[in-house]
């Protein structure tokens, strides 16, 4: 019976690690399924990296020679003349508007100057007093050369000093 069992116990041992040796195996297989899976992705984000090395390294390189195919160095009056251009170029609307704006306002400043001249004639013949007539005007003109006071040429013409001195500013004497 010791034979049995050890002939027994041997199988069951040989068959246990038949069994641990596959389950091994299966382990082994599925874990290098894995890393494998792993390596592939990883070499697939190297390829896109390296692509996307050798098309930044051709931008660099037309960028390079574009630079080159440029002059390097602008010379003080070449530089000059190119900000005179930008500024030109930003400051000619700015000119124009400000032109505009100022045609606007000599038009208007005409405009105004017909009004008024219009009022102040309007004004004149509205304003002018019934009692004085172009003698009264050419007395008080007369008088106020001779040096008599306003308030004299009122009282002896009989008139007001407001209609003195308003003959005397229409005929831009005072």
């Amino acid at each position: 019976m010791n034979l049995e069992n050890f002939t027994f116990n041997i199988e069951y041992v040989v068959v246990a690690m038949a069994a641990v040796i596959l389950y091994l195996l299966y382990y082994v297989y599925t874990k290098d399924s894995d890393y494998s899976r792993n390596i592939r992705s990883v070499a697939s984000v190297v390829e896109d990296l390296n692509r996307e090395l050798f098309y930044l390294k051709r931008q660099l390189k037309e960028t390079e020679s574009s630079i080159t195919k440029v002059p390097s160095h602008m010379s003080d009056d070449e530089i000059y003349q190119e900000i005179e251009r930008s500024v030109y170029d930003m400051v000619q609307p700015l000119s124009m508007a400000l032109k505009q704006i100022q045609n606007n306002i000599d038009s208007i400043e005409v405009e105004i100057e017909s009004r008024i001249a219009q009022l102040e004639s309007g004004v004149k013949q509205i304003s002018m007093p019934a009692s004085i007539h172009g003698n009264d005007d050419e007395k008080i003109i007369s008088l106020y050369k001779q040096g008599i006071s306003i308030d004299a040429i009122s009282k002896e013409l009989h008139i007001s000093k407001p209609e003195v001195e308003f003959v005397l500013k229409i005929n831009k004497i005072k």
